[in-house]
Formats: C-alpha cells, structure tokens, sequence
C-alpha cells in the first residue's frame, strides 16, 4: 500500500470513528465522501491487482471495521439507586440512559428542545468538554436544579476519557408539555 494511502488512513479512520452509528443512514462511501475522498482506487500496472487493491482499501474503511470502545458509567437517580451503564463511545448520555432503563426523560427526542434530560456532571468531565450551545444553554435556562456542572443529556457524547463517571440525575425534571410523562425504551 502507498504511504500516501496509509497517510491519508491515518487521518480519516478517527472522523468515521465519531461519525460512526448503528443506526447511521450513510454508507461507507458516503462518508468517506465527506472528506473529500472521490475514490480508494490506488494507481498499478495491472488492472486486476488494481481492482484487489481497491477491495482491500475499501474493506478497511467499512463501518464495521471501526470498531468503538465501550465506556462505562454510573448515573445516581435522585432516591440514590446507581445504575451502571457500558456504551459505545459517540453514544449520547439520554440515549445510554434510555437503554439501561434509568429514569431520564428526554421528551423532545435529543432535539435539544427541552430540559427534560438534564444531567449532573463531575467538574473535571464538565471543564473537559466543548462549550455548550446557546440552544443547550437556552434549554438549560429552564432546567430544573440548575448547577454549574450542568449540561443536557442528549448533548454530550460518550469519550473514553468518561471511564467511570458518576452522573446525577436532578430531583425533578419541568416537562412543559406534558408533565409526569416517561419515554418508553425504543
């Protein structure tokens, strides 16, 4: 393989990596599309080396080939019960909530809509993060139990440098729409 090929690997395997989903609707070729890679054909003389040439690269950028590593971490519920919950890296925490049947809401999906989703983070994971959005802080503004460490669930994805971290869910959640309501696992 050309060192410009491996080179070139090297640099995109991390962006699929975070791109990657179970449930993702593109392909892998839509997604080394976004990189600007138009083709994995590789320049030889001989057109069938050529052609087990680009299978073999394009083997190596299939989704399943990336393989995610699983994370674990404990969310505190409000009576004080903690469940331990192992996700995918790039898994949002309200959809990981969700799958371990903690009692999370997230009325509006993740369509950072609502406060419903509202999570406690450790200080050190919190200064961590990127800043959130003036749509997560515009949500956040009606959170209930508001503290500085606090950021919606459906917004921050799952990093293997959140081994082990404890997450508080707040006393209550404000349901503008309809209160008392509880999503069902999907």
């Amino acid at each position: 393989m050309s060192a410009v090929f491996t080179r070139s690997a090297a640099l995109i395997r991390p962006q699929l990596q975070r791109l990657r989903s179970p449930h993702s609707p593109f392909s892998p070729a839509s997604l080394l599309a976004v990189f600007g890679v138009q083709s994995l054909r590789l320049p030889c003389a001989s057109s069938r080396l050529s052609h087990h040439r680009q299978t073999a690269a394009a083997a190596a950028f299939t989704t399943s080939a990336i393989r995610a590593k699983n994370v674990t971490v404990t969310f505190i519920e409000p009576d004080g019960n903690e469940v331990k919950a192992t996700g995918e890296e790039g898994t949002n925490l309200m959809e990981l909530a969700h799958e371990n049947d903690v009692d999370l809401e997230g009325a509006c999906e993740g369509a950072c809509a609502c406060s419903t989703c509202h999570v406690i983070l450790p200080d050190s994971i919190y200064d961590s993060l990127p800043e959130p959005s003036d749509e997560e802080n515009d949500m956040l503004d009606l959170a209930f139990g508001l503290t500085d460490t606090s950021r919606l669930g459906c917004q921050v994805l799952l990093s293997p440098e959140m081994e082990g971290m404890r997450i508080k869910l707040p006393s209550a959640t404000r349901n503008f729409y309809v209160d008392g309501a509880k999503p069902s696992h999907h």
